[in-house]
């Protein structure tokens, strides 16, 4: 029996709906403009409290403003009802290769974060419990799941990629279509009950699925005891790692302190003669503060792979050590790879920020070897592109 499995009753987009998920943003402001520019973009729901005519309110408050817009574009045709149904997915672009993925249900007892605890789902990081209770409480109030955990399969990708493929080929006129803010196209087709709809669940449950994004909802799923969660299984052929960087809005110390904290610990510290950029290769990380950018060789701590990881050795010597900050302080923003190292650096220059960190990308060898070995990643480290998209696909959940 596999773990994937179709979804038993589905809300499907008409168009118009399609939005980010709530947790790419640096900066919240940018979720209410985008949410007054499109009202119907389900990034109202899953962010209420961002929402032009919520603003002010908790997160929690804000839920009965969600339910009302769900409900609203329910009603008003922005999504139609299915059932049984998998759903095909390709997200295209000129110049770049297709990817693919099938929108599913996932079995929620299938996850596993440790060696020793049995399961096919692999989650990898350390998370927020703060943002999984959030995730929960709108799950909840809502009874429906708007935005998918992005699977990686491990076992069958290459049989998985080549069935999407022709599927989604041979499949004619989508359902749907949706253009993100990079100007890729979000392309989904209906697979109903038969031979095609088993043939592709099999192939998604037919290895190790990795959470490459979404860590936070799929644990939300076993916290709020949801048998399911919602998923898009996708293919390493699919994707591609990006940088995942880091603002600190304000320092604990001066900027020669910190340096010679750093320096202190074993870290080589290099003044840069321009502006810097994200490191092209791990090793070395980027800081950018008071207009002077500056190259750090962190020191490595025994022979572990995980432990030496850039994203872990930013974390522990240079957030907790050098600046005695939790990987949670509110002083702490993660950037994903949607914004450009000129973006971090300028809001530094700006004031906004005091420290820029920037990080290589994390390796697929190092991702594939940490969740093989049931570690945690550290918090926020894989940036994976491209992003499935919330509010195409909603399940209801059972009730």
């Amino acid at each position: 029996m596999t773990v994937v499995h179709p979804i038993a009753r589905a809300w499907i987009t008409t168009g118009g709906t399609g939005a980010q998920n709530y947790d790419e943003f640096a900066d919240d402001a940018e979720i209410t403009a985008i949410v007054a520019a499109n009202p119907h973009s389900a990034l109202g729901i899953e962010m209420p409290h961002r929402a032009p005519d919520s603003v002010g309110k908790s997160f929690l408050d804000a839920l009965p403003d969600a339910v009302a817009r769900f409900a609203e574009a329910k009603a008003d045709g922005s999504y139609t009802p299915a059932e049984q149904m998998v759903v095909l997915y390709r997200i295209s672009a000129p110049g770049e290769e297709s990817a693919y993925g099938l929108w599913a249900m996932v079995d929620t007892d299938q996850i596993s974060t440790r060696a020793d605890e049995p399961g096919l789902v692999i989650r990898n990081e350390d998370v927020f419990i703060a943002k999984v209770r959030e995730r929960v409480a709108l799950a909840e109030a809502l009874g429906h799941l708007l935005s998918p955990v992005l699977l990686l399969q491990t076992g069958r990708g290459d049989e998985l990629h080549a069935a999407l493929a022709a599927a989604t080929e041979s499949a004619g006129a989508p359902a749907a279509t949706d253009v993100d803010q990079s100007g890729r196209t979000h392309a989904i087709w209906l697979v109903g009950p038969g031979p095609a709809q088993d043939e592709l669940t099999a192939l998604a449950g037919g290895g190790d699925l990795v959470v490459a994004d979404g860590n936070h909802r799929s644990l939300a799923a076993q916290t709020g005891g949801f048998p399911r969660f919602l998923a898009v299984v996708t293919t390493p052929a699919s994707v591609a790692i990006q940088p995942y960087n880091r603002l600190v809005s304000e320092l604990t110390t001066t900027p020669e302190e910190l340096l010679d904290r750093l320096r202190a610990a074993g870290a080589e510290v290099t003044e840069a003669a321009g502006p810097v950029g994200v490191p092209t290769t791990g090793g070395t990380v980027h800081l950018h503060l008071a207009g002077r950018g500056y190259a750090v060789t962190l020191p490595h701590v025994g022979a572990g792979r995980l432990e030496n990881l850039d994203h872990a050795l930013v974390e522990r010597l240079l957030l907790r050590d050098a600046l005695g900050l939790d990987p949670g302080d509110k002083r702490i923003t993660y950037v994903g790879g949607d914004y450009p190292a000129s973006w971090l650096t300028g809001e530094v220059d700006a004031g906004r920020a005091e420290l820029a960190v920037l990080v290589a990308p994390v390796t697929v060898d190092d991702f594939v070897a940490v969740n093989l070995a049931r570690e945690k990643m550290p918090r926020k480290s894989t940036w994976f592109t491209p992003k499935a998209r919330a509010g195409l696909v909603v399940a209801e959940l059972p009730r």
